[in-house]
């Protein structure tokens, strides 16, 4: 056997091995979730003690510990365990939301969405879902608007619809559509946008003519595309409905914007990966259902509303105020055009805060007294960032 061989096996081996390694990695992770999955079955009566600050603290110094006695770097091991923490917090918090707004027994769930299997919506259903719900049944709509009105027909329980981008910013239609819609808010998803260039066959990028996307994915890419001069970009639909055409035309001169998951599904060649503007690209989309929902006092919640000021000098000003004179934060503010009232503007308000709070309540009571409309969206479990 020539030296070449051998090494070839060695390498092999080790392959072997660390593909052994990363299925035990997984097995253990799904053993530790049905353990808290137990654990939190049996103190989900008392409704209390989600998370345990002081554990968490006693548990990261034991892990620091034990990565330096292993040779493991302490810091990788402590956002290791503090993502797998955050998991778990994060599926005790909607269990328990489940459990007290009668929705704990359910064990299946239809979600609509806008666009088809692979786009980012459908992903952001799945993540939002799977771990709470034996059967998540994901059924894809063509507009924002066709997947909202599924959930007032009673065709679906939820619909996930994406609010803000971190490189493109807000997402009006759908600012447009809560606004409108007998709909609440319920929860929220942030994943972590990766957009990647694919084709039917490994091309160069020269070679390549047409690429389709959502407009926001395009966008959101707009330094990359800004470099191929000699392309056509197209809007389109959705991003995996522009992977589903380019495959279907089988044209070589064709490319989509769209994510790994679709270009697996529907067997595209990555050309490119991450070609989005920014690294750090992040989609918030927001559950909505027919009913709201309460949440408990423990659990960190933000509460989203529509408020249209009166026209005239600083009205808006006078409303802010009444935030900061009941210590509610305000995270987001979105002005939009108001329907029918040419040059008069609606605002959109997230804070944080649960509406079941006496103080959250009695201030937005009265913030209300200095509105001519006021309508609440939603009180909702939190999240930040990709951490949850």
């Amino acid at each position: 056997m020539s030296k070449g061989s051998k090494k070839s096996d060695k390498l092999n081996n080790y392959r072997k091995k660390i593909d052994e390694l990363d299925r035990r990695l997984i097995e253990t992770l799904a053993e530790r979730h049905k353990t808290v999955q137990g654990l939190f079955a049996n103190k989900l009566e008392e409704a209390k003690n989600i998370r345990d600050k002081n554990r968490e603290k006693e548990l990261m110094g034991r892990i620091r510990e034990l990565a330096v006695e292993a040779g493991v770097d302490p810091y990788f091991a402590e956002k290791l365990f503090q993502d797998i923490i955050n998991q778990s917090v994060r599926y005790q918090t909607y269990s328990l939301v489940d459990h007290q707004n009668e929705n704990g027994g359910v064990r299946k769930v239809k979600v609509s969405f806008q666009g088809v299997k692979g786009a980012f919506s459908n992903q952001a259903a799945l993540r939002h879902f799977s771990e709470r719900y034996d059967e998540v049944e994901c059924i894809g709509f063509k507009t924002f608007e066709q997947a909202a009105e599924a959930v007032e027909k009673e065709q679906v329980d939820f619909a996930i619809l994406p609010i803000e981008n971190t490189t493109a910013g807000s997402i009006n239609d759908t600012y447009d559509l809560l606004a409108k819609k007998s709909l609440h808010i319920v929860g929220e998803e942030v994943i972590h946008i990766e957009h990647c260039l694919m084709a039917p066959g490994r091309i160069k990028l020269e070679n390549i003519r047409r690429i389709l996307s959502h407009p926001q994915a395009i966008a959101q890419c707009s330094r990359f595309l800004a470099d191929l001069p000699r392309c056509r970009v197209e809007s389109y639909h959705d991003t995996a409905m522009a992977a589903q055409k380019v495959k279907e035309d089988n044209d070589l001169s064709q490319a989509a914007i769209a994510s790994a998951y679709a270009a697996e599904l529907y067997g595209l060649k990555i050309l490119q990966k991450d070609i989005a503007n920014q690294p750090e690209n992040f989609t918030r989309f927001v559950v909505v259902s027919r009913e709201p929902v309460s949440v408990d006092a423990q659990i960190s919640c933000k509460t989203s509303l529509v408020i249209a000021t009166p026209h005239e000098k600083g009205a808006l000003i006078k409303c802010l105020k009444v935030l900061d004179e009941f210590g509610i934060n305000m995270t987001k503010l979105e002005s939009r055009p108001r329907p029918r009232k040419p040059w008069q503007y609606q605002f959109f308000l997230d804070v944080e805060g649960n509406i079941n709070d006496p103080n959250v309540e009695k201030g937005l009571k009265e913030l209300e007294g200095k509105t001519v409309y006021m309508k609440i969206l939603g009180s909702y479990p939190k999240q930040s960032g990709n951490s949850n």
